[in-house]
């Protein structure tokens, strides 16, 4: 959609503090030292909504969902950032295998609520998906109540392993500015909603050491500002154009570069055990299972079986991106809410009305 005349989106970046209410570091302790885990949290009464982001991302990919699911049912939110992602320092950061992180879920949950956990719907997205899954599966979180993947399905995700590395390489190595990354998510694509990604982008990228630093090569931006400069072209001549990548250089030069927190390419080791088998271990789960999806097309054969034998509910999203809940937090929010009412989770609040899907 293009603005009006004068009109430029913001693409400045937004506190976490604007949509959820508590942020807190949980120290988990075991034989060789401590770990420290982020987490964001809302709501004070409630079953429990585990929230696991995807690969590269971090638990402030969940903010506009939390404000969305708050404000329909009775549920307290904890978001948290996974080892190697966001603000979590641990001492082993290269260690994303799924049995790791999924000890990971189960050490934080403990740290948090000792050993009367309250009930706890696990939801993850993508490689939190499956971590969810494996969570579930290895019955780390005795009160576990509901389980829900969003966008993650082992046939097309194995599928899209063999193209990763190329998407990785394809994307920009460092910004300019905050501003620069949030533009770039949007405009790419990775991120279809500007308010999501005012608030998520930030935990995706870090600000480099030092802008000279051989990790931090010069910013690529090249495709980001190209829409803008063609409006510019037609409405001011190429003189303004020239002018302004001119200041921008200048501006690259002072501001301090950002880069991405995690390298995903060095994860590639840990890609198939996150993916390999999930479909049938989500279907031997016992519990209520959810499967949210940005199109019909990426169920594998195991799934739609599954789907056609009722064993779990599934809900497809049309018009968005792989991050479901980031392009459509309001949709996701009315879909897990629902769920939950309908099996007796929890009550609605706010004058919520469940609309049962067909599937």
């Amino acid at each position: 959609m293009r603005m009006g005349p004068g009109r430029k989106r913001d693409f400045s970046p937004v506190l976490w503090s604007q949509y959820f209410e508590s942020m807190e570091d949980v120290v988990v302790e075991n034989d060789t030292g401590k770990d420290t885990f982020r987490i964001y949290k809302s709501g004070l009464e409630g079953p429990v909504l585990l929230l696991l982001h995807g690969g590269g991302h971090s638990a402030l990919s969940w903010a506009v969902f939390t404000s969305a699911i708050i404000n329909r049912i009775q549920c307290r939110i904890v978001a948290l950032d996974l080892r190697g992602h966001g603000e979590t320092k641990v001492r082993n950061p290269e260690d994303l295998s799924a049995e790791t992180m999924s000890k990971d879920v189960g050490s934080v949950v403990e740290a948090l609520y000792g050993d009367l956990p309250p009930p706890i719907m696990l939801i993850g997205h993508s490689m939190g998906g499956a971590i969810a899954v494996h969570t579930a599966v290895a019955n780390l979180l005795p009160s576990l109540l509901g389980l829900c993947m969003i966008d993650v399905v082992e046939g097309t995700a194995m599928d899209a392993l063999n193209s990763m590395q190329n998407f990785l390489r394809s994307r920009p190595k460092t910004f300019k500015s905050l501003e620069n990354a949030i533009e770039w998510s949007v405009k790419s694509g990775q991120i279809r909603n500007l308010e999501s990604a005012r608030v998520s982008m930030v935990g995706q990228v870090k600000q480099c050491e030092g802008a000279a630093s051989p990790e931090c090569p010069k910013a690529i931006v090249e495709g980001i500002i190209e829409e803008e400069e063609e409006e510019d072209e037609n409405e001011e001549g190429e003189g303004s154009v020239n002018k302004r990548k001119k200041e921008d250089d200048t501006e690259t030069k002072k501001e301090h570069l950002y880069t991405w927190r995690i390298e995903l390419a060095k994860t590639e080791k840990y890609w198939d055990g996150w993916f390999r088998g999930l479909s049938n271990l989500f279907l031997s789960c016992p519990t209520p299972k959810l499967l949210l999806l940005a199109g019909v097309d990426r169920l594998d054969k195991d799934l739609t079986i599954g789907q056609m034998q009722g064993k779990f509910q599934m809900q497809v999203l049309p018009q968005c991106g792989h991050a479901v809940h980031e392009d459509a937090p309001d949709k996701v929010a009315e879909a897990v809410a629902t769920f939950l009412i309908r099996h007796r989770f929890t009550e609605p609040i706010g004058g919520f009305q469940c609309v049962f899907p067909a599937c």
